[in-house]
């Protein structure tokens, strides 16, 4: 390695850092993307060319990596605690008035918006970004340092000078709103549970496993604290504005006022503006300025009595109702959705909200052309909250519940147990038949790639398909000569199609879209009936005695299989070569050795993944579950198993086991303990590995934990 090529990878980092900063900081790119991307790619190359020149605060760490792994718990060098709310301007003068009292002397407030998003607290040591803990108990959070690298507005290397060897920043990572709502919309055409709001959906992200996954996830952050010794000055604000030059991401509309009137100005005009902010806020935080008064102010045991958190009210809209419309989903549910004169809420435009059902409508006393109140909150799904009787005009129809399937003219019933109305006419609605085709190409289901909603509508149109089963007849031809397909897109398509055949009998099950029938009952179902044949002719008694499967799952398949053309569609899709049985390696007869048992997984690995452990604890009769309680049998514990629940385990007596002791529970049932014999082989070798040198792996396991 020549000095050049040192300094060459010592000039990109810097180069880049100042890119990152200029983009996702400032707003201000001085390059173009295709120029950025040459840069990193080159820094990447030398990187990996050059192993040695590692560093855990290289901008091509921003991409995240794909290693699955538990988070570690660590305690806040200062406690993390909540602020006080208030939601009204009296209980603003109160505060202010406290203050004044307590420190009689001259002070300044100042103003910030109060972010929805989640807390973080980032520890920066000679310049570079060492931890990122999350708020946690207050007391101690999860160390998210990986993933917190992938967001870009996140320094990892400090710009300029001034700042102190060590200290701490404290911000809040929020999701945008447009990236949001894409999110939203590409898990919704994935029959995914939609996320509430950003704040749910930065949480959930940042506590992902896979930091790749994070990074493509686009997070922001906003940065409004700092703790340490030597702290540049002793006005928050000052503070702030130091950050900025450091390279943290600062709001613009923080303020520093005197009066309580500035206070109020404040509050009175974010309380409007703050809809047209790209990130969701919920309210205004104010803070006494100085850190020697915060100091004198103190804390109560929840909070300090130097800030307090205004909380705006859930922001609502005046609208007026045009229409009521009905959605079918693939289970024949019928939807009810209100169609409004657009309005704006919380950065977007709201035309439709869900009315639930027909008991919802019905509790709204809607009438036609009512105005009624919308509210969103950061929602993602507006919902109507009420109606202003006042603009009624005299003489309106109440709006009344459909009686017939909007698509097909099928008459809707209702279950006993079930507030929706179901369109049953399940073999000629087409909502419902193009609902079961998308479900059944679902990456959790069959996983075909290349084919999504939009196609699947194509098709349908065109006459090539009216199930599933007619996926397998169709040609590459017959694809690449439709409008916006053409012959790359159809022998993706194809490939997809014939590489579904592959897919196990679990998925295929989950995949026809019997109701009730999820991931989870699908592998009970398959693990106990071993095939399809003996799944269609099982009664009612025998599927009972599966584990975890009720009446009303019971019934559900029962009924399934008691349509000739649904017969006819699995045996369509066994002639095409889907897999209708359990696989010869998964299904080798095995002791129950872990029968009535409940196992909590814990940790990072080393001789198998943790899907893999949990399809050990399956096959041998346990049960999986992520919380330990009285009744969890015991805990697989691999590298890093968090402090809280190993205490937690303590206190409860529950026993915690290795890796090596639990493939040796399993080795000692004298059968495979893997799929295939190549994992069979494997798994042999790595036991042996940790046979004889254990010192050596406890150290890779060393060397793994800290990169």
């Amino acid at each position: 390695m020549t000095v050049s090529e040192i300094e060459r990878i010592k000039q990109l980092r810097e180069e880049l850092h100042a890119h990152n900063y200029n983009y996702y900081v400032l707003n201000n790119p001085t390059i173009s993307d295709i120029e950025f991307d040459h840069l990193m790619r080159e820094l990447q190359d030398l990187e990996a060319r050059y192993p040695e020149m590692y560093d855990e605060n290289s901008p091509t760490m921003r991409v995240g990596s794909d290693i699955n792994k538990d988070f570690v718990q660590v305690e806040h060098k200062y406690p993390m605690l909540s602020l006080g709310n208030t939601y009204s301007e009296e209980e603003v003068a109160d505060f202010y008035d406290r203050v004044k009292k307590s420190l009689n002397e001259d002070f300044e407030i100042c103003c910030e918006m109060k972010f929805d998003g989640t807390s973080i607290s980032l520890t920066y040591e000679d310049g570079k970004l060492v931890r990122a803990v999350t708020r946690g108990d207050g007391v101690k959070g999860d160390d998210v340092t990986a993933n917190v690298k992938t967001i870009r507005t996140v320094p990892l290397v400090l710009k300029g000078e001034g700042y102190p060897s060590s200290f701490e920043i404290r911000g809040e990572i929020l999701m945008p709103w447009d990236v949001f709502e894409q999110l939203n919309r590409e898990r919704e055409a994935r029959e995914e549970q939609l996320f509430a709001n950003p704040r749910n959906a930065a949480s959930g992200t940042l506590k992902l496993q896979n930091s790749s996954v994070v990074a493509s996830r686009k997070l922001d952050a906003y940065l409004y604290y700092l703790l340490g010794d030597n702290l540049p000055c002793d006005g928050h604000y000052e503070n702030l504005q130091e950050a900025r030059k450091w390279g943290f991401k600062i709001s613009d509309v923080t303020r520093k006022v005197k009066t309580l009137q500035e206070v109020f100005d404040f509050i009175n005009y974010w309380d409007k503006e703050r809809k047209n902010l790209p990130v969701a806020t919920d309210g205004i935080v104010l803070k006494v300025n100085s850190i020697r008064q915060q100091k004198n102010l103190g804390y109560t045991a929840k909070s300090p009595r130097w800030a307090i958190a205004y909380k705006f009210q859930a922001e609502r809209a005046l609208t007026k109702l045009t229409e009521v419309t009905y959605q079918v989903g693939r289970t024949g549910a019928v939807t009810p959705v209100a169609n409004l004169e657009p309005v704006q809420l919380s950065g977007t435009v709201v035309k439709r909200a869900s009315l639930h059902n027909a008991d919802v409508m019905a509790n709204l006393d809607l009438h036609n052309g009512d105005m009624v109140y919308v509210e969103k909150g950061g929602e993602i799904i507006p919902k109507i909250t009420g109606v202003d009787a006042s603009f009624r005009i005299s003489g309106t129809e109440p709006v009344k519940f459909i009686a017939n399937c909007p698509a097909c003219g099928n008459p809707l019933t209702r279950f006993d147990d079930e507030a929706a109305y179901y369109c049953t006419n399940e073999d000629s609605c087409p909502p419902q038949i193009k609902g079961k085709i998308e479900h059944f190409i679902s990456r959790k289901a069959m996983n075909i790639e290349g084919l999504g909603p939009e196609t699947v509508d194509q098709f349908y149109q065109e006459g090539m398909i009216s199930n599933v089963a007619d996926l397998y007849t169709i040609s590459e031809g017959e694809i690449s000569c439709l409008e916006r397909l053409g012959e790359k897109s159809a022998q993706n398509i194809i490939k997809g199609i014939e590489e579904s055949k592959d897919v196990p009998f679990e998925r295929v099950l989950f995949a026809l879209g019997i109701r009730f029938v999820g991931e989870t009952v699908a592998k009970k179902l398959a693990k106990s009936v071993k095939n399809i044949n003996a799944l269609m002719n099982a009664s009612k008694e025998g599927l009972m005695a599966i584990d975890e499967i009720g009446e009303k799952i019971a019934d559900s398949i029962i009924h399934y299989f008691s349509s000739e053309k649904n017969r006819m569609l699995v045996e369509r899709l066994r002639g095409y070569g889907l897999r209708m049985e359990i696989s010869e390696a998964n299904g080798v007869s095995v002791p129950e050795i872990l029968k009535g048992q409940s196992i909590v997984i814990s940790g990072v690995f080393t001789h198998h993944s943790r899907d893999e452990y949990k399809d050990m604890i399956e096959k041998y009769g346990g049960k999986n579950v992520g919380s330990i309680s009285k009744k969890t049998s015991f805990i697989l514990a691999g590298e890093n198993m968090g402090p809280s629940k190993m205490d937690k385990a303590r206190t409860l007596g529950v026993k915690i086991i290795n890796e090596e002791e639990f493939l040796a529970m399993i080795n000692d049932a004298d059968v495979p303990d893997a799929s295939t014999d190549a994992d069979n082989e494997k798994t042999e070798n790595v036991q042996a590995e940790v046979k004889n040198e254990p010192q050596k792996r406890t150290d890779a396991n060393i060397q793994l934990t800290l990169f």
